[in-house]
């Protein structure tokens, strides 16, 4: 029995469906929690995101600690953005297998790259940022439980699929 390409978008339109709900999630608790710290018990800060402790960023400064919750949660709402696009895409069936070189696709495409290189900037900065607290002598988690790293593989991403946009 032999895989269709039908089936293999059924399937990945599935499996998107999952990490859009995945990334939805993070970046909600990305944002509620926050504003709960900040607005209402600064002890959220201490297990902030998945036990990620974010206590001695908030006794630092809470206009640094707002930054870098920020920088995580625009992060995670473009993640979620590129997931909600791939979605919209296979749901609209605007895939068409026998002219895969049409304009909708072209413009997914650029969408997606210009996301991607969003994300991978403020992946950057975010990481930077995390950084330089470290060097202030804040104990900061490590970038990747704050879902900051990766920054240089969304660029390159972003890149790639800015050129390949061209084509179409």
């Amino acid at each position: 029995m032999e895989i269709s390409t039908k089936q293999i978008l059924k399937i990945l339109y599935i499996l998107s469906w999952i990490i859009f709900f995945g990334v939805c999630v993070e970046a909600g608790g990305f944002i509620f929690n926050a504003f709960f710290t900040l607005l209402l018990n600064p002890v959220g800060a201490k297990h902030f995101w998945q036990e990620v402790d974010l206590s001695s960023l908030y006794q630092y400064d809470h206009g640094y600690f707002f930054v870098e919750t920020f920088l995580m949660s625009i992060v995670a709402v473009m993640r979620a953005w590129i997931f909600y696009l791939i979605i919209k895409i296979l749901h609209d069936e605007k895939l068409n297998m026998t002219k895969p070189f049409s304009k909708e696709v072209g413009r997914f495409i650029f969408r997606i790259s210009y996301l991607a290189l969003f994300i991978g900037l403020f992946s950057w900065w975010g990481a930077k940022y995390s950084e330089w607290f470290i060097k202030q002598g804040v104990k900061m988690p490590d970038i990747q439980y704050l879902r900051l790293g990766g920054a240089d593989v969304w660029l390159f991403m972003g890149v790639t699929l800015f050129v390949i946009a061209q084509v179409f």
